[in-house]
């Protein structure tokens, strides 16, 4: 089965045989490629079911749990890499929730939608609504994002945190890179990957 794209990058950036737990894993599909290609020890986090079920079937290891309740049953330094993919947007607390990341992790990634996208920008500013666009598909009154963040937020927040960052990279909705996404990614740059490690002690 082919990795969906937005996946398969994080997937390069996770280093055989790492230790890695993938909050909101889903289906475990990054997991299970991981496990197969890179004999890694991964563990995913969910709160669905059937989610919990296709995990179990295709041999992920797998826990049930709400990640606004933190990771507090994680002990420190368990992990090589945590991941979080378009997660950070619908947590109750994003920066409690990245603290504990890297205290049970040594680095972690975070995916994210870009909410700063001129997409965004133009529905807001010139057609007076709540944007809809291929990156951020539900409409406001179902959505389950509750923190509208930018690439400029995050790197914010990261700063105000301490957390370096690793590398950041920019893609479309489409997860392919382009020079000016690259050069203009608040404006331009459908969504975010960040890989952040911790100051060092």
């Amino acid at each position: 089965m082919t990795l969906r794209a937005d996946l398969a990058l994080i997937a390069d950036l996770i280093n055989p045989h790492a230790r890695v737990l993938d909050l909101g894993c889903g289906e475990g599909a990054l997991l299970a490629h991981l496990q197969k290609h890179k004999e890694v020890n991964g563990y995913g986090l969910d709160v669905d079911p059937a989610n919990i079920r296709i995990c179990l079937e295709k041999g992920v290891n797998v826990i049930e749990q709400n990640l606004d309740e933190g990771l507090t049953n994680f002990k420190t330094n368990s992990f090589n890499m945590v991941v979080m993919t378009e997660t950070l947007q619908s947590v109750r607390a994003p920066e409690r929730l990245l603290s504990e990341m890297l205290r049970v992790g040594e680095e972690c990634i975070i995916t994210f939608p870009n909410f700063g996208h001129w997409r965004c920008r133009f529905q807001l500013a010139m057609l007076g609504r709540m944007p809809v666009a291929k990156h951020i598909p539900h409409a406001w009154f179902d959505t389950p994002n509750i923190h509208m963040c930018t690439f400029r937020d995050f790197e914010n927040l990261c700063r105000d945190l301490n957390y370096p960052i690793i590398e950041r990279r920019v893609v479309n909705y489409r997860n392919l890179a382009s020079p000016l996404g690259s050069l203009l990614p608040n404006l331009l740059g459908s969504v975010a990957f960040y890989r952040l490690g911790r100051m060092p002690t």
